[in-house]
This record gives C-alpha cells, structure tokens and sequence, in this order.
C-alpha cells in the first residue's frame, strides 16, 4: 500500500495549558470538507479534554468518533490503548479522512510516532506532522525556559551539583519532535516579547522548523493538515533526551482530583485555583463546576495562576451537578492542603 493510501494522523503535542484542545476544537469547526476522527489522551483519570471536544456538536467529527484513552500516558500504552483505538476508527463502515491525537502535556511525542511503524498499522496510518503548542507567554515568564547552554556548562564545572530539569527535558522533546510549532497566547505577549520567545524556540529546534505566532489556538486548517512529512520515517531527524531509554516514566509528576462543592459565583473558584497555584506551584488545574441557581456547567482551565473559565454547556437533564477538578504539579503535591484551600 503506498503512502498515498494511508490514514494521514496529525499528532497535536505541547505542556501543561497551551492549548492543545483549544486548538483542536478549532480544527474541528473549521474542518473544510474533512471527515476527522480524534483520539485524546489525559493524565488522568478524569477525561475533561474528551468532553470538552464531545460537547461540540460538529457534524465532522460526530461524538462516537472522538476516542478517550485515560489509562496512562499514550506513548507508555501503546499496545494495550493506542493501536486497537487506531484500528477500531480506521475499520468504522465510514472511516475518517485524517485522525488527530492530542497527547497528554506530559507526553513524549518521539515514542507514539515510532509506533507507526508496528506492523499492525504501518501500512494503513501515516504520521502527517506533529505539531507542538507552546504557551508563548509561560515561556516568557521563564517556567520552561532554562538555558541549556548553561546546563552543559554547569554540569562541566561540577559533576556534583543536580541540574536534572524534567520539565524542561519534556518541553524541549516535545519541541524537538515537531513539524510545526505553534507559539499559543501571543495576544498575552508584547512585540518583543514574542521575538525573544520565538529566539529561545529556535535555538532548540535541531533543524528548520516553521513557527507559527497566534492567538486562541486559532490555525488555518489548512497550515495544520497536509504537512506530508511522514514522521514515522524520519525519526533520525528527531532527537530526543531519552533516546537511550527502553521506555520512559513519569515520576516526576502527580495528578489527583478534587471533588468540587457548589459555588456561589465563577470567581470564588478562579480565586481559590489562583491560590493553590501561587502556594503550592500547581502547574495545571481543570474541571467543571456547579454554580448555584446557574443551568449551565462552568469549565475551568488554568496554567500557573492563569485562569479560564466559561459556562460550555447546560446540565443534562438527571445528570449529576457534581464539580471535579484535575490538579497536576511536580511530585510532593500537598493535596491536603490544596483540597482544603479548594473547600474554603
């Protein structure tokens, strides 16, 4: 079968909060003609991203065509998860067009591209190009921005000293995996502001890499689909930190849920994440939340102490106003303190 049969898949990479899902719900409003199909891996046990996307409505990509893997980190799970997902969209009566996977924020893309090449789906899927979100204004504020020329340096002048960065190390795989980087939240950022970002990615990047500044995730279809770059075929091109790794882990990361009370108004819950992320360096929270004598579900999503929320959709009628919220931050979370904080 040549490349030109294959199931194109666009694989959307990127940390904690850049908008990944943003930006696929973008590409399933604006999906010219294409018939999509979305696989969506959280870390987690709580599938707010999937839901967010199944909310939508859109004729493209129909509810039973969005698949949620939360089992663990989708390049860990490859053969229990990942193929038979792949396979079960690709042998659907109408199978989609093109498939697009959002990874976890702290996925490594390197290892969900190599499974391509597994003999049960090499010859019916082709990976179209990887595209990594960057939260241009979190990297500005420095949270992922370590110099890695300094590291080197450091790490010559004393063997002793531990300069071992797991964040940065995700970040700049998933940088250095991609295709196509698109700097997310420029409208947060000034004119230099950007350039200076825009400096730090190339200097990671190993190779030429288009970046792409914009604003809500909001990327014409058409820059996002059809790279043809058949990455599975190309993974020398594309280094990683752990290319001597059998497989990776993701200890230096937790992730539990918090059950949510009634609020009185959105903000009393902005205020109270606010807080977690200033006291406890919370790297990403998102959830619903029941607001009292509010018909709608408020979805909230924050990075740092930036927030998000909106009222997406109604409660479904016996549908349970129960509030939950996803925190995610380095190991050693204070989780009581942050569900006590999160009560009032």
């Amino acid at each position: 079968m040549s490349a030109l049969a294959k199931v194109p898949c666009t694989i959307i990479t990127g940390f904690l909060g850049a908008g990944k899902t943003t930006l696929v719900r973008h590409v399933l409003e604006n999906a010219e003609g294409r018939r999509l199909a979305v696989i969506v891996n959280e870390f987690g046990d709580v599938g707010i991203d999937g839901d967010i996307l199944k909310s939508c409505g859109i004729e493209s990509c129909p509810e039973d065509a969005i698949v949620e893997l939360a089992n663990g980190c989708i390049c860990c799970t490859v053969a229990d998860d990942f193929v038979p997902a792949l396979e079960a969209l690709l042998n659907r009566p109408n199978p989609p067009e093109h498939i697009v996977i959002e990874t976890s924020g702290l996925a490594l893309p390197k290892p969900l591209v190599q499974a391509f090449n597994w003999p049960a789906i090499a010859s019916r899927v082709t990976v179209d190009g990887v595209i990594a979100v960057v939260d241009g204004a979190a990297v500005f504020d420095g949270r992922f921005a370590d110099d890695p020329v300094a590291l080197a340096k450091q790490r010559a002048e004393d063997s002793s000293v531990d300069h071992d960065n797991p964040l940065e190390e995700v970040f700049e795989d998933q940088l250095l995996c991609a295709d196509l980087v698109v700097m997310n939240k420029a409208d947060l950022m000034s004119i230099a502001e950007r350039k200076d970002v825009v400096g730090q990615i190339g200097k990671t990047l190993s190779r030429a890499v288009k970046i792409v500044e914009v604003e809500n995730g909001k990327v014409p279809t058409s820059v996002l689909l059809g790279l043809g770059a058949a990455a599975e075929t190309d993974l020398a091109a594309r280094p990683s930190h752990h290319d001597a790794e059998g497989e990776h882990d993701h200890e230096d990361f937790e992730t539990f849920i918090v059950d949510l009370p009634v609020f009185d108004t959105p903000q009393q819950l902005v205020d109270r994440i606010k807080k977690i992320a200033e006291l406890h360096d919370v790297l990403r929270a998102k959830g619903f939340a029941d607001v009292k004598g509010k018909p709608m579900r408020l979805l909230v999503q924050g990075v740092g102490n930036r927030i998000q929320h909106q009222f997406d959709r109604p409660w479904k009628p016996g549908e349970p106003r129960v509030g939950r919220l996803v925190v995610i931050g380095e190991k050693g979370l204070d989780q009581s303190a942050i569900r006590a904080l999160i009560a009032g």
